[in-house]
């Protein structure tokens, strides 16, 4: 038999391999921003230049260091002697040098902000889709609220860094080489004094940099933690005011913030030090350079105005190299974000297989001979083999943590059986071999805990078929008899339920993701203890309109409550993973075993004589794990 694939090999991507991959479509921008910033620099540094030869060569009497055609036009206009009666033609010059790096600058930003922007909303996009890909096993090992906080802190630190450090570095590099080709041209013995210190930075900032990574990576994975404490209290708030625990819940919260407010003070005191030094060094260098350019400029191996040029070029220098020691710090930060980003991208998804059957799913459901077990836990069900007949209703009892859930989970390929451990087939064929796409749509499920979205009651019951009329979405809900319910409410069927659909009861909320499950009309219906929630009236209300509407589908009941499955065509009982008693509600009750104990249980309960003598219900469901 061929297996389908329906998890790809994960394509593990490197840190550069995701940086590549980001920032494909915005290279055109970035090409402009270091234009921009090249621009930029040339002018910043052309403004010294400016002062120079006012001070060289206009308020003294050395010639004229620039090119030909300026010196041919100064001399047109009237030479020294003009210049030195109209200074403001030289204070213009510099103006006009500063104004072309402050436009350059702008262009460079504009550019910058365009590229980043773009990277940000395809990064969204594709962390957004890629886990909408991947397969629910992934979803239940991590915590929602630290996939939120990797999708919006992590993505907000890479922004941090493309638009502001990223241009910045390149800044760097280009004013250092820029720097250092003219201040050869002054003095070669000052130019490398100012190169020493350059190592010594770079040193001490890759140090740091180690240490800063693994800081932040520990501080920004409680800022996770934190998140999944605030989004797991909000969601649960019903729980927390029904039992009371605010006080505990925000004992918890108090805890883990105390907790993560401590990692980033200790990763405060690291950059204390680290800054402290990146001042001092820089503080230094200028001050050494401020010293020997005083001493070859008295002694005439520079002129005054080369004198102020090569201490403005030595400062344009030494900060932003210092500032370099910052970026590699905030680069260590990105790193850790990076990681924690390609951790999700690197989860193999879940893939179809183009050669996957579309078979007809009215067929017999068979289970035969399967064996399952979650990952990293001992194997759950044993051996499970039954059949459901096509157009029949299955009843499932059984203990909490008995496998029928689990069951319900494999029949609608959230977890595939794996090879070796039996097969489930449908119209005798094999559940792997078809398309999961095709699976998951002819296969309606209905889960104890349905999640509403915060949107109205029609969209809702209209989820995946938002253009179906109204008369459709009324007549789903009144198979799951919520139709009532809803006419009650003052915006009908156009009521916005709460988050999680908190604004209404529980058997509401299950009712409404029944009526959502009859939209799909599939051939295949589980319902996975999703009548718990109601009455007993409702529920024997709800099964006859889905006997009368459902004729065609094969249904499959899961339920504590023996009244909800005792009409099914055949009931399963479950214990410990194993199948303990199959067959129908009269023939369960002729044997002896736990279906008829816990019948009798049930039974007993409204029956139980006022003085409360005999035996506890409650003993005895628990002994039976039901």
């Amino acid at each position: 038999m061929k297996q389908a694939k329906t998890q790809q090999p994960p394509k593990q991507l490197s840190r550069a391999g995701f940086m590549m991959q980001t920032m494909r479509g915005s290279w055109g921008w970035m090409l402009a921003a270091a234009v921009g910033t090249v621009l930029a620099v040339v002018f910043n540094f052309l403004t010294p230049q400016a002062i120079r030869v006012t001070l060289d060569s206009v308020l003294d009497s050395k010639p004229f260091d620039l090119p030909d055609f300026l010196v041919q036009w100064i001399e047109s206009i009237g030479g020294r002697s003009y210049l030195a009666q109209n200074l403001i033609l030289c204070a213009a010059a510099a103006v006009v040098f500063s104004v072309f790096a402050g436009g350059a600058t702008f262009f460079c930003r504009i550019s910058m902000s365009k590229a980043c922007e773009g990277v940000l909303e395809r990064l969204r996009n594709r962390l957004f889709g890629h886990i909408q890909r991947l397969p629910y096993q992934w979803h239940v090992s991590i915590q929602t609220g630290d996939i939120i906080q990797r999708c919006t802190s992590d993505v907000e630190m890479l922004r941090n860094f493309l638009s502001g450090q990223l241009i910045e570095m390149f800044r760097t590099i280009v004013l250092v080489a820029v720097a250092i080709s003219w201040m050869f041209t002054m003095s070669s013995f000052l130019t490398w004094i100012s190169i020493a210190f350059i190592p010594v930075v770079l040193l001490y900032s890759g140090v740091f940099f180690n240490l800063i990574s693994r800081r932040f990576r520990t501080a920004d994975e409680a800022e996770g933690t934190l998140s999944a404490t605030v989004q797991e209290n909000l969601t649960g708030v019903r729980v927390v005011r029904a039992f009371g625990r605010e006080a505990y819940e925000v004992k918890n919260f108090d805890e883990k913030n105390n907790r993560f407010a401590t990692l980033w003070v200790k990763l405060g005191k690291l950059l204390g030090p680290y800054w402290g030094i990146g001042d001092f060094v820089t503080a230094l260098q200028i001050l050494v350079i401020i010293l020997l350019g005083t001493r070859e400029a008295v002694e005439g191996r520079l002129t005054l105005g080369q004198f102020t040029v090569f201490v403005s070029y030595n400062s344009m220098m030494a900060w932003p190299i210092r500032n370099l020691g910052r970026i590699l710090g905030d680069m260590s930060k990105m790193s850790v974000s990076i990681d924690r980003l390609r951790e999700i991208l690197n989860a193999g998804e879940e893939t179809e297989d183009p050669e996957g059957l579309t078979p007809d799913m009215h067929g017999d459901i068979v289970f035969d001979h399967v064996s399952f077990g979650y990952e990293g836990t001992p194997e759950l069900l044993h051996d499970i083999c039954f059949t459901v007949p096509a157009g029949k209703t299955v009843g499932i009892l059984g203990g909490t943590g008995s496998g029928k859930s689990t069951l319900t989970y494999l029949l609608a390929r959230l977890y595939d059986v794996a090879p070796g451990s039996g097969k489930i087939t449908v119209g005798g064929v094999d559940l792997r071999e078809m398309r999961l796409s095709h699976v998951r749509k002819n296969v309606g499920l209905v889960l104890q805990e349905p999640f509403l979205f915060s949107k109205t009651i029609q969209e809702n019951i209209a989820a995946a078929h938002p253009e179906r009329p109204l008369d459709e979405i009324r007549a789903a809900a009144k198979i799951a008899a919520v139709d009532e319910a809803i006419e009650e409410f003052p915006d009908g069927y156009d009521t916005v339920v709460g988050e999680r659909g908190v604004t209404l009861s529980g058997g509401q909320k299950q009712r409404v993701a029944i009526a959502r499950m009859l939209m799909e009309q599939t051939p295949i219906k589980v319902f996975d203890d999703s009548l718990s929630a109601v009455d007993a009236e409702t529920d024997a209300k709800i099964r006859a309109a889905l006997k009368t509407g459902m004729s065609d589908s094969t249904v499959i009941l899961i339920s504590h409550r023996i009244t909800t499955i005792q009409h099914a065509d055949c009931i399963i009982v479950l214990d410990d993973g194993r199948i303990a008693q199959q067959g129908t509600h009269d023939e369960l009750c002729a044997e002896d075993g736990i279906y008829r104990r816990i019948w009798q249980i049930q039974n007993s309960v409204d029956d139980m004589p006022a003085d409360g003598q005999g035996s506890d219900p409650g003993k005895e469901v628990s002994a039976l794990g039901v």
